[in-house]
């Protein structure tokens, strides 16, 4: 039985109306890639996201560019949708070759920044005492313990993300000669995420109002990480489920023509995918409650939770993002009077009410 072969998927995909999406590889990551995009404009181009910060993923990136007659060096500016590193990893390196300017939200710049000033054991030991006080056993808070040994923090990605030059703000258009990209903040994901709404008939002149750039927000396919919005030093109770489900619902309302997302593929009907996710969210919730008919602390939630695969086959550091998707989740319920907090407990309990 001979073996089917596949055509290998393209560098670099046109879109029509002068962008381009290239696949940029991320590192052991189940992901694959991260779709950056190429937009043109009468000062050069403009990259939205950039990709991880690897070697491999530098080398994909600038191949993608020199398919299209291009260089790092013709780079005008780089739009960040958000500060995670397969988004914004190689945008140092981009400005360094180019001179490029840096976008990005107000918040994820704040991020950025309290990342780079903190020491690096601080996330370390941040995590572990989250953790631990959302009933993580001790087996799990051992390697984190471990890692804040001298020496071995250097290799958290992100340490040293570069800062952005302007600041993207919510509901105006970017200084781009030639073209009209509205910022649309849509948290959740993280704090600062943005979509951009290209507010330009569709090149196929396919109905509805433009293209949209929705970097993790809106994907085809997968159902984005929204957890707690990690700040050590802040002890405000935010509420990113709620955030991400009122920014879709916005996103909803916009009526594009097509989606240009920064992973998988490129779809049409954002609203019907707005529903989906919308209900995906509200069957998690309600399920949520079925769990809480008896106090459960969030990591005993987690494990609990149906998942891609059983909780004993999910990597360590996936085992992390799984609970502070559970935390999120938990949060919403509170903030919407359908649970609470057991009183005296420790780590602390939630029960449906």
């Amino acid at each position: 039985m001979q073996g089917s072969t596949q055509e290998p998927a393209p560098r670099v995909t046109e879109h029509g109306g002068g962008v381009w999406a290239l696949r940029v590889p991320i590192p052991d990551n189940p992901l694959g890639h991260t779709l950056v995009h190429v937009l043109d404009t009468d000062r050069g181009p403009v990259l939205v996201d950039t990709g991880w910060d690897d070697p491999d993923s530098w080398t994909e990136l600038t191949a993608g560019l020199d398919a299209l007659g291009l260089s790092v060096r013709d780079v005008h500016g780089v739009v960040i949708t958000h500060h995670h590193p397969d988004h914004h990893g190689l945008s140092g390196r981009v400005r360094e070759e180019s001179g490029a300017w840096i976008a990005m939200h107000a918040a994820d710049t704040a991020v950025v920044r309290r990342t780079r000033e903190a020491e690096p054991g601080t996330w370390l030991d941040y995590l572990a005492h989250k953790l631990a006080a959302v009933g993580a056993p001790e087996d799990h808070l051992a390697p984190l313990r471990a890692a804040r040994a001298p020496g071995r923090t250097r290799t958290l990605p992100g340490l040293r993300a570069a800062l952005p030059d302007r600041e993207i703000v919510p509901g105006e258009l970017l200084d781009l000669a030639g073209r009209r990209l509205r910022a649309i903040w849509t948290p959740g994901h993280t704090p600062g995420h943005v979509c951009l709404h290209l507010e330009e008939e569709h090149p196929a002149r396919r109905p509805g109002h433009g293209r949209l750039f929705s970097g993790d927000h809106l994907l085809p396919g997968i159902t984005p990480h929204i957890g707690l919005y990690e700040d050590p030093d802040d002890a405000t109770e935010t509420d990113p489920l709620g955030d991400y489900l009122d920014s879709l619902e916005r996103i909803g309302r916009l009526g594009v023509a097509e989606v240009l997302p920064a992973h998988q593929h490129s779809f049409t009907d954002a609203a019907g995918r707005v529903r989906e996710l919308l209900d995906h969210h509200e069957e998690r919730l309600t399920g949520l409650l079925g769990l809480l008919a008896t106090p459960l602390t969030p990591w005993q939630l987690a494990v609990r939770m149906e998942w891609n695969r059983p909780w004993d086959q999910i990597p360590y550091g996936s085992r992390n993002i799984a609970v502070s998707e559970a935390e999120a989740h938990v949060r919403r319920l509170v903030k919407l009077g359908r649970a609470e907090a057991v009183p005296g407990t420790e780590p602390v309990a939630y029960v449906a009410v």
